[in-house]
């Protein structure tokens, strides 16, 4: 089976959040699992020169509008598999790899243009598995290709949705400079009075995947479909939800040479040497005895920073230090500088991203805040449960299909969650995460069961390998 992943972003090259670190390490994994993969992702300004090895197309003529853009493709394994990277300066080399006013034409752009590398390249593949609104283009194409295309007619897609929240709408009237003038190709983006790149990936694809098995469930309903479930309901019978997987060889407290000390489920010792240096390098005093809070996260509304706002009093009243990591709303910013101010001996805070102290903060953390109002997967949640740092989550979408309640009497369960969006709620489950902490036998065996989780992209990857097959077989 050849499978050809399609995505805006893709680490290492690229990333803005989940579907980066999804499209990077998908590919890896369907190789490992025997899978002939490739993946297609832009070539962005930002992108580091290092992760490029030579250029493998110099004359990619895409037809665009009316014209002839001159492209290139790059070649690159930095992932772990074949990568192409599509080079065209006047759409991707940008300040920033999202947030212009033509955002949809970038995209419809680069779904073209990574059609046209397939062609190029010689072979069809069985799957083309696209991923969010920037890919919904492609969907479009290949459908109609098909009618009329030899090359096309027996390859299916696949349209994964990492945030549904996100549906790249723009003015119908601009359809047809992206060369959908059919009536078929009105109808699929059509969407409220204008087009949206979502709508088409979703009405135009053969299959239908999510990343988590709760999300697939809750982008049916109006608080969570976005005005788009009355479609993921009709199509429900061609959706499924599958869990995104973790790297091992990146997040891995056993081998990760970001420690300062390595451990694992059978020896944690070097967790408390972990702590102790993540607290030195956020300026606080070093007591081993007082739980380390923890927030890796986008400071945005859908994170819940709100109701974080609400509790931080009382985790500081208990005695607790908080870290936080992240850079989003400069209102949610500003929150934890003025809570840093307020209890400097208590409070660090980073501003901006760093992947070194992100893995830092995973493995000398002890407990793992996310109180997200929505969350089609979560991948922290999942590091956290690897570096035996205990998630508080809320029940949503992937964090409550990854995370399970710990059950004093049974044993189980590798964290704690809670339903109602509400501060009251959220701050049960910390006193409770408090209460297990002082017990040290039971602290640990929380840690344990959360360690021997298999999340791995390989588990991960079988499950995309049987939607492939089912998706063929249609």
């Amino acid at each position: 089976m050849r499978v050809a992943v399609i995505s805006a972003e893709a680490v290492p090259y690229s990333k803005t959040g989940g579907l980066g670190d999804v499209a990077g390490a998908l590919p890896k994994a369907l190789k490992a699992v025997g899978i002939d993969s490739l993946l297609i992702t832009p070539c962005y300004w930002q992108t580091k020169g290092e992760y490029i090895w030579h250029t493998a197309i110099d004359d990619l003529y895409v037809n665009w509008r009316g014209g002839t853009y001159h492209a290139k493709a790059f070649y690159s394994e930095a992932n772990g598999s074949p990568t192409f990277l599509i080079d065209a300066p006047s759409y991707f080399h940008r300040d920033s790899i999202y947030g212009y006013r033509e955002d949809h034409e970038r995209f419809a752009f680069f779904s073209h243009a990574a059609l046209t590398l397939l062609r190029r390249l010689g072979t069809a593949p069985d799957i083309v598995h696209l991923n969010d609104w920037h890919t919904g283009f492609a969907a479009v194409e290949i459908a109609e290709s098909r009618r009329w295309d030899a090359f096309w007619r027996n390859t299916r897609t696949v349209f994964s949705i990492h945030n549904m929240a996100y549906q790249g709408g723009f003015g119908s009237e601009e359809l047809w400079k992206f060369g959908f003038g059919s009536e078929f190709a009105r109808n699929a983006f059509a969407f409220n009075g204008y087009a949206s790149a979502m709508k088409a990936g979703l009405e135009a694809s053969d299959t239908l995947s999510t990343v988590s098995r709760r999300y697939g469930y809750e982008i049916q309903t109006p608080e969570n479909g976005y005005g788009l479930d009355w479609l993921t309901r009709l199509r429900a019978d061609r959706l499924v939800g599958i869990t995104n997987g973790v790297d091992y060889e990146v997040w891995n407290p056993a081998t990760d040479p970001e420690l300062p000390a390595h451990f694992d489920a059978n020896d944690l010792s070097g967790k408390a040497e972990c702590k102790r240096q993540l607290l030195d390098e956020f300026h606080l005093p070093v007591d081993l005895s007082r739980p380390v809070f923890a927030s890796i996260t986008r400071l945005t509304d859908q994170k819940g920073i709100d109701l974080m706002m609400q509790v931080a009093g009382e985790i500081l009243a208990t005695g607790s230090y908080i870290v936080s990591l992240g850079s989003g709303e400069k209102r949610y910013e500003d929150f934890w500088q003025r809570l840093r101010d307020h209890a400097p001996r208590q409070v660090g805070i980073y501003r901006g991203y760093n992947e070194s102290l992100a893995h830092r903060i995973e493995a000398g953390a002890d407990m793992f805040l996310m109180p997200s109002k929505f969350e089609p997967c979560g991948l922290n949640q999942m590091y956290s449960l690897r570096y035996g740092t205990v998630p508080i989550v809320r029940a949503v979408g992937g964090l409550d299909d990854t995370v399970e309640n710990w059950d004093t009497v049974t044993g189980t369960g590798n964290g704690f969650k809670f339903g109602p969006y509400r501060a009251d709620r959220f701050l049960e489950r910390i006193y409770e995460a408090l209460f297990a902490y002082a017990d040290r036998d039971s602290w640990q065996r929380i840690q344990r069961n959360g360690m021997s989780i298999d999340n791995s992209w390989e588990n991960a990857a079988r499950k995309y390998v049987e939607l492939y097959n089912w998706t063929l077989r249609l």
